[in-house]
């Protein structure tokens, strides 16, 4: 990840939210899950990477929702001055915000393996991703309330992307 050069180009941000939740709920084995996309902008940055992103935060929310009789999932964005933001919130299990800088650490859980799997590798390589693209990410939780993670990319036309 911090070794191969980024392969910038427009992306079509909803079209590959779909395509990441088409996949998650064809792999959702009867669980219920309620997917709204509304708008979003579309993105200059590497694709490939980009999507690693939404594979780890729409996983995290369908994941963490799992007590839920349905997992509820909002993704959503909007372009701003010289950057765009995305965000992904859940209904899920939530979280203390007096724990969220732990969030982002490798192998840093705010949940037990034997509630929740997963390596504790997810968020901090998503956060990774958002750096490298000049970007930032912030999440906002509640305990047994749900998540939203939001982050920002330089807009294409924006400094950061100037020549890319």
């Amino acid at each position: 990840l911090g070794q191969a050069a980024l392969h910038l180009e427009k992306i079509d941000m909803a079209a590959l939210v779909k395509e990441v939740l088409q996949e998650l709920l064809a792999a959702a084995h009867g669980r219920r899950i309620e997917a709204a996309v509304g708008e979003l902008p579309p993105a200059h940055g590497d694709r490939t990477l980009l999507r690693q992103v939404f594979v780890n935060l729409l996983s995290n929310a369908v994941k963490y929702s799992g007590p839920r009789e349905a997992a509820k999932i909002e993704v959503g964005g909007k372009a701003g001055a010289g950057e765009v933001s995305y965000h992904v919130r859940d209904n899920g299990v939530g979280f203390n915000m007096d724990y969220a800088h732990k969030l982002f650490g490798v192998f840093q859980r705010l949940h037990s393996p034997q509630q929740f799997e997963g390596t504790g590798i997810g968020l901090a390589l998503v956060q990774r991703i958002i750096h490298r693209h000049g970007g930032k990410i912030r999440a906002e939780g509640r305990e047994d309330q749900g998540a939203t993670f939001q982050f920002t990319l330089p807009a294409a036309e924006s400094p950061a992307n100037a020549g890319a």
